[in-house]
């Protein structure tokens, strides 16, 4: 793994080949929504490395033992929806009892700046980490309203995590939120004239479903 200030891009190998097949023009949507969830799974390994511990009396087989599990409401997971929530089902799945709230954003096509259109936070989201996901890190802009949604519901331990990002966005962040920390997989060239990714691999909610 290697680090740029808040930025932190895992290059597994696993997730590199992934992130190849999802990148393909070739790769259909169930495909691309498998590849998603999976690289989403080995991201969380990365991703929830510092998450507190308690321990707690456990009985195995052989003898009693105190023994460390997660400590209760210490993760919120919020999709950006919609492709966020492709990210999500890879989450939930190695974090099973954690919180999830939803934000809704859609881009202006002109001014390339985004608005909400749904919000749904839980209430207890300022107790522990908190995990923004969305799969494009593109302009920044998307990011850095739910970001400062969630910071006004009480978050103050936020992580970002997309699986591509291009220097624009995220330099967008490390500007506007320098104490949240960036994952992603990789970090792309550039934005095109239309604030998509490049080379990136297209965009990532029309490819989740199947939709143009």
């Amino acid at each position: 793994m290697s680090c740029q200030r808040q930025l932190k891009i895992l290059d597994h190998p696993l997730i590199q080949h992934k992130l190849t097949l999802m990148r393909s023009v070739e790769t259909p949507s169930h495909s691309f929504r498998r590849l998603l969830k999976e690289i989403s799974i080995l991201m969380s390994y990365e991703v929830f490395s510092d998450l507190p511990l308690q321990n707690i009396h456990t009985n195995t087989p052989m003898q009693s033992m105190e023994s460390p599990v997660l400590s209760e409401n210490t993760v919120c997971l919020v999709p950006i929806m919609r492709a966020g929530n492709g990210m999500l089902d890879g989450f939930i799945e190695i974090v099973s009892n954690a919180l999830v709230g939803h934000i809704g954003l859609y881009r202006n096509k002109e001014t390339l700046k985004a608005h909400d259109y749904y919000i749904n936070l839980p209430k207890a989201i300022d107790v522990g980490k908190t995990v923004v996901l969305d799969p494009m890190l593109a302009t920044g802009n998307s990011a850095n309203t739910a970001i400062s949604i969630i910071k006004k519901h009480g978050a103050n331990d936020i992580v970002f995590t997309s699986i591509l990002a291009a220097p624009e966005g995220v330099e967008a962040i490390e500007q506007k939120h320098p104490d949240v920390p960036i994952y992603t997989c990789s970090l792309d060239e550039r934005l095109n004239e239309n604030g998509y990714i490049i080379p990136g691999l297209g965009d990532a909610g029309d490819r989740l479903y199947g939709t143009t």
